[in-house]
């Protein structure tokens, strides 16, 4: 499968962004799908993810509440809407797919990545 992240862009802070990952490939509701991103100068780290059917969802603590994953499988399509969005959020989002895990945080565990979209929060 092939991933491709869009949606980011400039705000200010408390601002929100929809960002979209579109999926090639015709089994797309065989994957978990998660977003990660990566802050200059930082890891990457585990951001949120949406099991196969989109029932179960798991997020980072610091953005439980501000941050929405959801999936359409008829679309191909992953979202992630981020809200009241702050500064310590600014980073390159990724999404990313795994076939033969749900629910993890691990980087191992995504067989599949996108590009990347920017996000910036202004202060």
């Amino acid at each position: 499968v092939q991933l491709q992240a869009s949606g980011g862009g400039l705000v200010q802070a408390g601002g929100s962004l929809r960002l979209s990952c579109a999926a090639s490939g015709r089994t797309f509701s065989s994957y978990a799908v998660a977003w990660f991103r990566q802050a200059p100068g930082k890891e990457r780290e585990f951001v949120t993810t949406i099991s196969r059917s989109g029932g179960n969802t798991y997020y980072k603590s610091s953005v439980k509440g501000r941050f929405t994953i959801s999936r359409d499988n008829a679309k191909n399509m992953v979202y992630l809407q981020v809200n009241n969005l702050k500064p310590e959020d600014t980073a390159v989002y990724y999404c990313a797919a795994a076939e033969r895990v749900s629910g993890s945080s691990t980087e191992d565990a995504y067989d599949y990545w996108g590009q990347g979209t920017q996000v910036t929060v202004s202060s």
